[in-house]
């Protein structure tokens, strides 16, 4: 067995960006006298993914996920650096690359528009080339676990959303693929739905060894999904340990939420500037991190009420999407 799944050394991209100036004349010139900026999307990163792994990759917009993504999977090439999918440059040996990943990206879909998903299915397993008991055996197993049965006679753009990315993550992982790639696969997906997805992507990686890369904006899908979590900004890697890491490397966060009487201009009183980070939910509310080892609940409480009249308060450990903010600003690198 290969000792990695996805490995990547100075993995770098590029894009030339147009330069466009406003006006007439300008707009005429450029036609003849072009001028390009270069982004940097990704820069130069080096990542190792073991067989069977389940990584949450994520960050801001315009961080570099889908680029690295795509890069990963051959849909683009590495300006510079290489990248093997258990051993294969993805790019070079797109064929037989193909057969050994699945993936769901975003809205694009792997299905056919205007048939029933029995029939989509059934061209995948030629295109894939699954032997019929294989189909048959994995088939059955997929109606049970995501509720196919009532689908499978449907056209594709007689879905729902709901429906139609239960029939898209079942798609991907119809030939058994060694890596799945899943962007945003619970985007806009009610809370029962995304139950179903996630329990469904542990229980296929734990029964086939697959290794998934999970890009989302929802940390609950990293926390019930992932065992590891990679964080980009800008292009690098900032971040990369396991889950529980990440939260024993922030076991002394708190979190205070307080909800103000009425909106007011709200600011951290003096002598908690530099102590504590504020994150604002909406005019009345805030949330404000620090480290009981710095402060007590008691003394950011004791200081908030005597500049601001406060009609709720309460007190947690942080959640996922506060350790990846606090991330973002405290610079954090791996």
């Amino acid at each position: 067995m290969q000792p990695y799944a996805v490995k990547a050394t100075g993995l770098t991209k590029h894009y030339q960006i147009l330069q466009r100036e406003l006006g007439l004349r300008r707009a005429i010139k450029a036609l003849f006298h072009r001028t390009y900026r270069t982004k940097e999307a990704v820069k130069a990163i080096d990542l190792t993914i073991a067989p069977g792994e389940r990584v949450g990759y994520i960050g801001f917009n315009g961080a570099g996920k889908s680029t690295t993504i795509k890069m990963l999977a051959g849909v683009l090439r590495p300006d510079a650096g290489n990248v093997r999918v258990f051993g294969l440059d993805p790019h070079a040996d797109r064929v037989k690359n193909a057969s050994q990943i699945g993936a769901v990206f975003g809205q694009r879909t792997q299905l056919f528009w205007d048939i029933p998903v029995q029939e989509s299915f059934e061209l995948l397993k030629e295109i894939y080339q699954v032997p019929t008991s294989e189909f048959a055996e994995t088939l059955a197993w997929f109606r049970e676990k995501l509720d196919l049965a009532p689908l499978l006679d449907v056209p594709v753009r007689q879905l729902s959303l709901g429906q139609k990315m239960r029939c898209e993550l079942a798609a991907a992982f119809l030939h058994r693929p060694k890596v799945v790639y899943l962007d945003e696969p619970t985007i806009g997906l009610d809370i029962e739905i995304k139950e179903t997805i996630r329990h469904f992507i542990r229980e296929m990686s734990d029964r086939w060894g697959t290794t998934v890369i999970l890009t989302t904006h929802g940390m609950q899908d990293i926390e019930e999904v992932c065992d590891r979590v990679i964080v980009l900004d800008d292009g690098k890697i900032i971040y990369d340990d396991t889950i529980d890491q990440l939260k024993a490397s922030f076991s002394h966060e708190r979190t205070l939420r307080i909800t103000l009487e009425e909106p007011v201009p709200f600011a951290l009183p003096t002598v908690l500037i530099n102590r504590v980070i504020m994150f604002e939910t909406d005019e009345l509310t805030y949330e404000l991190a620090f480290d009981d080892r710095e402060l007590s609940s008691g003394q950011v409480i004791k200081e908030i009420v005597s500049l601001y009249a406060v009609r709720d308060v309460s007190v947690s450990v942080p959640k996922m999407e506060t350790l990846i903010r606090k991330l973002y600003q405290a610079g954090i690198s791996a």
